[in-house]
């Protein structure tokens, strides 16, 4: 059900911007197209689910390809933009700086996660186990992508594992995959006050290089690729913003070391 409302949202966000584009007001849409005023107001809110003969006659009215209308799983990106990798890449305190610079909204994936189950990651998983998590997670994809077209998202770094929600994720998403070197992840995540990736692993090192070697043909499905290993935060801020203002056409070229494909 959430994901249908997603695709009504878009498909009114480009109703509205193909009217905009046209000049015409939501009156003059709706007296050209032989519908009511609130069918259109509606379509464009995403509360309404139109016929495919109500789509072809607002679009003949705006002179628009009905295909431009109804091809919404290319365009369903928005200017979302999704950090991946593993704990330690940089994924919320770059996202956090991202979503400031970009005056967006941060979401991180597994507290909305923690937030639908009831419980902390850790309970999640010893009580429900993984399955459990994939299905919270996936749900709760899904639920932001219905809140709007512009966020920055950090996601778990184990997402990548699960293929439909992954796949999903690639989909609506800009995604952008934080690189770094294995040596980078422990000694960051350690930096911050958690002794856990050591504590009962004394080879937590070799493990995180064996995770790292497993998931990055997976982390290469990304869009593009930022590698945070030996740059300071305001460089891969930078780096990050400026490679999704320029895909997505929504600010100037950036400054600071590219992310590449």
């Amino acid at each position: 059900m959430v994901r249908e409302q997603a695709l009504l949202l878009e498909l009114g966000r480009r109703l509205r911007a193909a009217r905009e584009n046209a000049g015409q007001s939501v009156s003059q849409l709706a007296r050209d197209a032989g519908l009511s005023r609130r069918h259109v107001t509606e379509t464009e809110a995403g509360r309404a689910n139109p016929s495919i003969l109500k789509l072809a006659q607002m679009a003949a009215a705006l002179r628009t390809p009905l295909g431009e209308l109804c091809a919404l799983g290319a365009a369903a990106r928005g200017e979302r933009l999704a950090l991946v990798g593993l704990r330690g890449a940089g994924k919320t305190s770059v996202g956090r700086a991202l979503a400031r610079h970009l005056e967006a909204p941060f979401v991180e994936l597994d507290q909305r996660v923690e937030t639908l189950a009831g419980v902390p990651l850790s309970e999640l998983f010893d009580l429900q186990g993984q399955d459990a998590y994939r299905a919270y997670e996936a749900e709760a994809l899904e639920t932001l992508l219905a809140e709007g077209q512009r966020m920055v998202i950090a996601t778990g770094g184990s997402i990548v594992t699960s293929e439909a929600t992954y796949k999903r994720l690639r989909q609506t998403c800009n995604t952008l995959w934080l690189r770094a070197a294995p040596e980078q992840h422990l000694s960051r995540v350690m930096g911050q006050g958690d002794q856990r990736p050591m504590q009962g692993h004394p080879r937590a090192l070799d493990e995180l290089r064996t995770i790292l070697r497993h998931r990055e043909p997976l982390y290469q499905h990304c869009d593009s690729v930022l590698d945070t290993s030996r740059l300071s935060l305001d460089e891969a801020v930078a780096g990050a913003l400026a490679w999704f203002e320029d895909t997505t056409g929504t600010g100037g070229s950036g400054v600071g070391p590219e992310a590449t494909k």
